[in-house]
């Protein structure tokens, strides 16, 4: 297996209080598991955001998802939203980069 990435989509009109939450989230956290992290807005639905977060591993994920930093964040990043969040876990399976 290649990797494993968990997609965050929300809503939330506030979505600059949400993206700095994430920077001090970030900046506070020392050591993470994360390989990358994208956060994106959706074109077609308005207020619709979506975290693209990279793993090495399942393992990393969960454990990341089970340290207290990541709830107490998680917490405050539902204040901001709109409604609750919807998660896709992702094993990755195959991964290209287009060439030129």
């Amino acid at each position: 297996m290649a990797g494993f990435v968990q997609i965050i989509e929300f809503t939330t009109s506030r979505p600059d209080e949400v993206k700095a939450l994430g920077e001090q989230y970030r900046e506070s956290r020392g050591d993470s598991p994360v390989v990358r992290g994208t956060f994106t807005a959706d074109r077609d639905r308005p207020n619709t955001y979506l975290n693209i977060v990279e793993f090495p591993s399942y393992e990393d994920a969960m454990k990341n998802s089970a340290d207290p930093a990541t709830s107490e964040f998680a917490e405050k990043m539902m204040v901001l939203c709109d409604g609750p969040a919807k998660f896709y876990n992702l094993d990755v399976t195959d991964v290209w980069t287009a060439t030129s």
